[in-house]
């Protein structure tokens, strides 16, 4: 069966998120059954830029569905590279936490577990990533669709890996444009997401992740395949998916479908949203990932 990739367009940034869900309803509710810890991951990567973090409401819209299928404890929680607990003043989720009856947390202030990755010269060095993300049993990724400064684009996949890193580890996986594309497949293994949400609803693009500008889309995109969901994003955004070189090592061992033909869309036609977004102004740069092939065998 091939993956199942939702894409919808609603009236509001939380009609949108429901709809896409809702497509996949059947996926969801199979997927959740039986799960005991449930994290909702946003990007929070700003304390202060509402355009390049994930939008309250798409997190609220995520928790009015769920709750249809799970009925256990739901933790939204960051480590943002900026300060997690202003995000979430800042940006309604206190409120929103009031609300719902869900504790947020700060996974900058987690235990956690050594992972190991690589550095420029492929040595491998450790990475602390928390274990609230390591050890929940169902991670929901919400991410927003953007540009990149050293990937091109940042989805669910990346959202889910880089958030759960220790704050003061995050620099780690930045060992130039080879590695940290390697350092990203690494750590997915590791905290895959279970569902992933993207919301483009206002998209990014230029010199994301926090300093581009607003894309309006008004579209959002879902699926229980985070590496089809970030396929299908990064193709609406018009970039060729395996130009990313996360998503080419995550289809190339085979933890999702990486294959625009083998993945099937519901909702709107990625024909009718599709756009070229401006790419960051080193975007040139960022395409020169790819590592010799006799490396990267005695590596992968």
């Amino acid at each position: 069966m091939n993956a199942r990739v939702a894409v919808a367009k609603g009236k509001t940034r939380y009609d949108a998120v429901k709809k896409a869900l809702e497509y996949i309803r059947d996926d969801v509710a199979k997927d959740v059954s039986g799960k005991n810890s449930l994290i909702i991951k946003p990007n929070l990567v700003s304390a202060h830029v509402q355009l390049a973090v994930t939008h309250v409401d798409t997190v609220r819209a995520i928790i009015d569905f769920i709750r249809q299928y799970y009925g256990g404890k739901i933790l939204v929680a960051e480590g943002s590279a900026s300060d997690t607990i202003t995000a979430y003043r800042n940006f309604g989720y206190i409120k929103l936490a009031k609300e719902q009856g869900i504790e947020l947390f700060d996974l900058n202030q987690d235990n956690y577990r050594e992972i190991m990755v690589y550095d420029d010269r492929y040595d491998k060095i450790p990475v602390k990533v928390a274990k609230k993300v390591l050890e929940s049993d169902y991670r929901i990724s919400a991410a927003v669709l953007k540009t990149h400064d050293t990937v091109i684009a940042t989805l669910s996949i990346k959202n889910m890996v880089v958030g759960s890193i220790i704050r003061y580890d995050k620099h780690r996986i930045h060992q130039g444009y080879k590695a940290i594309n390697l350092n990203i497949y690494k750590i997915a293994e590791y905290v895959w997401p279970n569902l992933a949400i993207i919301d483009g609803y206002t998209a990014m693009e230029g010199n994301g992740p926090v300093s581009g500008t607003p894309v309006e889309m008004g579209t959002v995109i879902a699926s229980t395949d985070p590496l089809a969901a970030d396929t299908v994003g990064a193709y609406i955004m018009g970039f060729d998916p395996d130009d990313i070189g996360y998503l080419h090592y995550i289809k190339k061992t085979g933890m999702g479908e990486g294959d625009m033909d083998k993945i099937e869309v519901v909702g709107e036609n990625v024909e009718n949203v599709r756009r070229n977004f401006r790419p960051h102004s080193t975007y040139t740069s960022q395409k020169m990932w790819k590592i010799e092939e006799e490396i990267l065998n005695k590596i992968l």
